[in-house]
């Protein structure tokens, strides 16, 4: 009888610590983060920086770890999010806007901007204009003059097509009345790297990128509705005559695909946030010359949503099937 009695503890206690097992608090292991581009450009760089105080218990109390997949501008990276990646909440998405969404307009690949919940932003970095140190093109006056002269024959890059440089590359062509030859590359760092070494006549890239290279390149100007503070003598566009907003402005955050579990979802969008606004995050961020605009995932999704809707008004009338 004591033998029976003790056999049946022994299942009770295996029992409940079964139980306590799996009711383990998430996140109870390191999460990955998708970053849809190369090491070292500009959204990696602030990816590994915003993400350094995971591990604290006031936040996710685990270490994020960074996971770069890059390739078609980030379609690459979130068609495998969308198709592979695991929804058990320890696979988060970087998203690019509005790289993500206009992909989604004018391709076919295996995600919209739905097929994703947002958790909260971390930075909005404006795309602009930049040259090598050498080139004889000094302003936007003469390198509009140039191409006007030579259309066609000017060589301008970014890191990949329908991301925010090609977009803003559109809005040039057609606010300066030119044509330029656009060459996707595979990150903000291939196409930083042919514009130094005068492979390209041109490029658009991230301010962040942008500021932290001004000995190897001149930045002619921002693709924004205002000037930035990190480069307060850069003039806008719309300064110099030409047409162009903020349609391009690179903003980035974390996401994850739809299907995810609402526990691993609720602790994201609540420690996010408050995580990005570290005060060490906010320091590096600003010594870096990488623009910190944190929003949280309701504030996010109004700008998934509002992005969508200028987007698909603006590709429609600049984009030639």
């Amino acid at each position: 009888m004591k033998k029976a009695i003790l056999f049946c503890l022994v299942l009770l206690l295996g029992s409940v610590a079964g139980v306590a097992g799996a009711a383990d608090p998430y996140p109870s292991s390191p999460i990955s983060l998708i970053v849809a581009y190369t090491p070292g450009g500009a959204t990696d760089f602030q990816a590994r920086i915003v993400s350094m105080p995971a591990g604290e218990e006031r936040y996710f109390g685990q270490p994020i770890v960074i996971v770069n997949k890059p390739g078609a501008g980030g379609m690459t990276a979130w068609n495998w999010c969308v198709e592979k990646g695991g929804k058990d909440g320890y696979t988060l998405v970087s998203y690019n806007m509005p790289h993500l969404i206009a992909q989604s307009i004018v391709s076919k690949p295996s995600f919209t901007a739905d097929s994703f919940i947002p958790v909260a932003n971390w930075g909005a970095d404006p795309a602009v204009l930049i040259v090598p140190k050498k080139s004889p093109l000094k302003n936007v006056k003469e390198f509009v003059e140039y191409a006007k002269a030579n259309p066609g024959k000017v060589t301008i890059n970014g890191a990949g097509l329908y991301v925010g440089h090609h977009i803003a590359t559109l809005q040039l062509e057609k606010a300066a009345g030119i044509k330029l030859t656009y060459i996707p590359e595979k990150g903000g760092t291939d196409a930083f790297q042919a514009v130094y070494s005068n492979k390209v006549m041109a490029g658009f890239n991230n301010l962040a990128d942008a500021f932290r290279n001004t000995d190897n390149l001149n930045i002619l100007a921002i693709a924004d509705t205002k000037r930035h503070e990190f480069l307060p003598d850069v003039p806008t566009f719309q300064e110099l005559g030409y047409d162009i907003d903020d349609a391009s402005v690179n903003y980035r955050g974390y996401c994850f695909v739809k299907g995810v579990s609402q526990e691993a979802v609720d602790k994201a969008i609540k420690v996010a946030p408050a995580m990005f606004n570290d005060p060490m995050v906010v320091k590096k961020m600003k010594e870096s010359g990488s623009p910190l605009k944190v929003m949280n995932n309701v504030e996010t999704q109004k700008m998934f949503n509002s992005q969508k809707a200028k987007l698909e008004v603006l590709l429609k009338d600049l984009v030639k099937k």
